[in-house]
């Protein structure tokens, strides 16, 4: 087991790693709609979502993977009505790579943002601890 840590996506809030590589997979934690200084950025689901992308880049970069080597993500929306908003973000991401993924309508999420995400990814060999 690795366990994953970038100061270019925010530290966890919590008793969590950012990530674990565990038999050649990564898991990530869910990450929210915060900068690496602990900040959490705008209100609006639009630039949240580029936020929380951003933080699951840096965290994926940090275990040597990229979004085309992640295989399932788990999307949480305080509001579905943001889904179709959240979702055009999302495909400027992953571009033709569609991993399998769930979307979550939940009460409310840590910091009352609108969106997290975590991920599982193919991890490169020289991480597969």
């Amino acid at each position: 087991m690795k366990f994953i840590s970038t100061d270019q996506a925010p530290t966890a809030i919590g008793p969590y790693s950012q990530a674990l590589v565990v038999n050649g997979i990564i898991y990530t934690s869910g990450q929210i709609a915060m900068n690496e200084k602990g900040v959490i950025v705008a209100d609006d689901i639009v630039n949240q979502t580029h936020q929380v992308l951003k933080n699951l880049f840096y965290v994926l970069e940090a275990s040597n993977a990229h979004f085309n080597d992640v295989i399932k993500t788990t999307i949480y929306l305080a509001d579905m009505d943001d889904f179709l908003k959240m979702n055009e973000v999302y495909a400027h991401y992953f571009g033709h790579h569609k991993p399998a993924r769930s979307t979550i309508a939940v009460k409310t999420l840590p910091r009352d943002v609108l969106i997290e995400v975590d991920c599982i990814a193919v991890a490169n060999s020289d991480y597969s601890a």
